[in-house]
């Protein structure tokens, strides 16, 4: 779909945009800033002891599982800044007006931390075919359901997962605040897909359903990708990736049938 600014349109009934503004309210309120991180007064990711060889395996662990995390906000900096350029609504684009900001404050925060760490480790392959996808989507339907609706949500337990396991530091601190921006960004992507599909055709229903069948095996195939400094992990907790992968499409199937998709034909490739 091409990335050119859209005219501004006002919807017929004012209101339909009240979840939409609710959001971006809160997505003012919830703000904060890199500096407000407590850089310097703790760790920035757990600290271990032991041999030199394991100290540095651990560190490495952490700095792949940083460099994903710094990736998708790069990629989502893009999305964001899309999405603002070609919404049509006025309440849409003051919202995702936040979101530009948010994501670069994100990514922000991901290229500090991984300085503090040593810098950034592998690059996971399917996260960019995943964000090109969405970047090159037909309608503006899709890029919404799957950017917000699919990805933001999914990521929340992740970050969830992370800050539990890095208890007292820098990295717990900010999984906690991207817990709570990306909350919003799902909310915010919810209220808006619900206004985007209220009138519109079967055809660009039955589009969404064809381009989550598109999406879905590349999703697969990033939930279950290690890179090599997280390779052992993938294979002691394949049982429970696969479990956790299942538990993440089924929400996606939910969420799209809460917006009065029908879902029927998707394929669940797992």
């Amino acid at each position: 779909m091409a990335t050119e600014q859209v005219v501004e349109q006002q919807h017929e009934d004012p209101t339909a945009y009240a979840g939409v503004l609710r959001f971006y309210e809160l997505a003012k309120r919830a703000e904060w800033q890199v500096r407000d991180l407590p850089w310097g007064e703790i760790p920035p990711i757990p600290e271990t002891k032991g041999a030199p060889q394991k100290v540095a395996r651990r560190r490495d662990m952490w700095r792949s599982v940083i460099t994903q995390q710094l990736q998708a906000d790069e990629l989502a900096c893009e999305m964001a800044s899309q999405l603002l350029n070609i919404a049509p609504d006025h309440e849409a684009k003051l919202y995702y007006s936040t979101m530009v900001q948010d994501e670069s404050r994100h990514t922000e925060a991901w290229l500090r931390l991984s300085g503090e760490i040593g810098g950034t480790a592998e690059r996971d392959p399917h996260l960019d075919t995943l964000a090109h996808m969405t970047l090159e989507a037909d309608t503006l339907e899709e890029k919404v359901f799957q950017m917000q609706v699919f990805y933001e949500r999914l990521i929340i337990s992740r970050f969830r997962l992370i800050a539990r396991s890095s208890r007292g530091t820098v990295l717990e601190d900010l999984c906690n605040r991207l817990t709570t921006d990306d909350g919003i960004h799902h909310g915010a992507g919810m209220a808006y897909e619900k206004v985007l599909l209220q009138n519109a055709s079967k055809q660009t229903k039955q589009k969404l359903v064809d381009a989550a069948n598109r999406l879905l095996p590349t999703f697969v195939e990033h939930a279950l990708w290690r890179p090599k400094e997280r390779a052992f992990i993938g294979r002691a907790m394949h049982a429970r990736d696969i479990e956790r992968l299942k538990e993440d499409l089924e929400i996606g199937v939910r969420l799209a049938e809460s917006l009065g998709l029908d879902v029927s034909d998707v394929e669940l490739p797992v």
